[in-house]
């Protein structure tokens, strides 16, 4: 295990990159999947790594609770490596209902992860999707830690995900330092 922090070349009010990504139900997902979504919460996570593991319950109570949040999980892990990543994996945690997002999807190129700037499980990115685009645009408003709780076993005190989020819905600026994520590294394939 390699603990990384988060460090993505993406700024504020940058635009989400496109993707096209399989999700372990069977469906390809887009950004225009999520269109509906006022916001939308990609982090980068897997099954194996322990940092990600401790947020599963949170991203779970994130997708329950909110309606006009789109919660996804994409997995970009090299499964050949790391089998417990692989996409049969991935389905037995949403079947078992250990990963209950709205979407969880395999980045089996990597390519969406290098494109965002993905470095570590979990790395969570917050876009708010943009009225006044001609698109509907998601722009990005926060990355950063999903809470305070920076090992596996600590217990959070501070949800700062979820106050990006009540910003977000209540049509305010998402005023929050970005202290980066940490967590696994993202398991890269050799070139």
């Amino acid at each position: 295990m390699v603990l990384q922090e988060s460090d993505s070349e993406l700024a504020a009010g940058d635009t989400a990159p496109d993707f096209e990504l399989p999700g372990v139900d069977g469906e390809t997902y887009a950004l225009d999947s999520f269109a509906d979504a006022e916001a939308l919460l990609l982090v980068f996570t897997c099954n194996h790594c322990p940092y990600a593991q401790a947020k599963f319950d949170l991203l779970n109570d994130l997708s329950d609770e909110y309606d006009d949040v789109a919660v996804v999980g994409i997995n970009s892990n090299d499964a050949e490596e790391y089998p417990e990543d692989s996409v049969e994996k991935m389905r037995e945690f949403v079947d078992d209902g250990r990963v209950s997002y709205d979407a969880y999807l395999r980045d089996e190129s990597q390519d969406v992860a290098r494109e965002y700037g993905a470095v570590c499980t979990p790395d969570p990115f917050l876009f708010e999707r943009n009225d006044g685009d001609e698109d509907g645009a998601f722009r990005l408003v926060y990355h950063g830690r999903l809470d305070d709780a920076l090992n596996p076993d600590d217990e959070p005190t501070r949800y700062q995900i979820r106050e990006a989020i009540e910003a977000v819905l209540a049509g305010e600026e998402v005023d929050l330092e970005w202290q980066p994520s940490q967590g696994c590294s993202i398991k890269w394939k050799d070139d």
